[in-house]
């Protein structure tokens, strides 16, 4: 994650102590959609540092409908807003519209908000096209003072777009999760440092990569990490880097070979 400047860091925390108590005193006055939605444009100005003449536009057309905002950079649409009033509960069939639009058109992003309560969903192209929910926050419970908060928060500034903050957290999220680290740790290499210590530990033992494979799998490692879509991703996920890191070291041994 990039490091917050100290200029963004002030704006950001001077937004989330100004906006609270405005969020809050919406919420108890139940406002209507239409004002939910401006008061969100004014969090993306104030808090996250958008032009709201040049970047944010408001009433985005999607096909035969309309998105509620559309944030801007370069003149291309970064991601995509759904608004819903203040009230409202939010849920994920409220973004459909909008991820199916933003998967068509290459835009990975989509927020989905009421003001109070801000999910950022990252597109999963598939068949059909989903959504992955990557952090969720209620503006009542954020606090400046944490890294973490201002970590999340930054990555939805303009300054941390313009730097890929979003992205490298979703990264960082996705490589540590159970399925991936269970991937990785069922791994040929990562299998094989482990047979390495097993027979330090216990020297007149001799074990292979397929038994503490078969044990790990069977005995310590949860099947749920094992088995479905997710699992499947990150095996697949980590065989291509395995491969692209055996084809590497394979040149760089011919190159050194006289």
């Amino acid at each position: 994650m990039p490091s917050i400047p100290m200029k963004v860091a002030d704006r950001i925390a001077a937004g989330v102590k100004k906006f609270k108590p405005l969020v809050a005193a919406a919420k108890a006055a139940d406002v209507g959609e239409a004002d939910t939605v401006n008061r969100v444009i004014r969090m993306l100005t104030e808090v996250f540092g958008y032009d709201p003449d040049k970047e944010i536009t408001a009433e985005y057309k999607i096909k035969s409908t309309f998105c509620d905002l559309a944030v801007k950079l370069d003149d291309a649409v970064q991601f995509l807003i759904e608004g819903k009033a203040i009230g409202a509960e939010l849920k994920d069939d409220h973004v459909a519209q909008a991820t199916n639009y933003a998967a068509n058109h290459g835009i990975d992003w989509v927020v989905l908000t009421n003001a109070e309560t801000w999910r950022t969903y990252r597109m999963i192209i598939a068949k059909p096209i989903d959504a992955e929910l990557v952090f969720e926050f209620k503006v009542s419970e954020l606090d400046p003072k944490s890294d973490a908060c201002m970590e999340m928060l930054y990555t939805l500034t303009k300054e941390g777009w313009q730097k890929a903050a979003l992205t490298t957290l979703y990264e960082h999220k996705k490589a540590m999760s159970r399925y991936c680290l269970a991937a990785a740790v069922l791994s040929d290499p990562v299998l094989k440092i482990v047979r390495r210590e097993l027979r330090r530990l216990s020297p007149d033992v001799s074990v292979n990569v397929e038994e503490i494979r078969a044990a790990l799998e069977q005995e310590v490692i949860k099947r749920d990490v094992l088995e479905g879509e997710k699992a499947d991703a990150a095996r697949k996920n980590l065989n291509r880097v395995l491969k692209r890191a055996s084809r590497a070291s394979g040149l760089n041994e011919k190159k050194d070979t006289p």
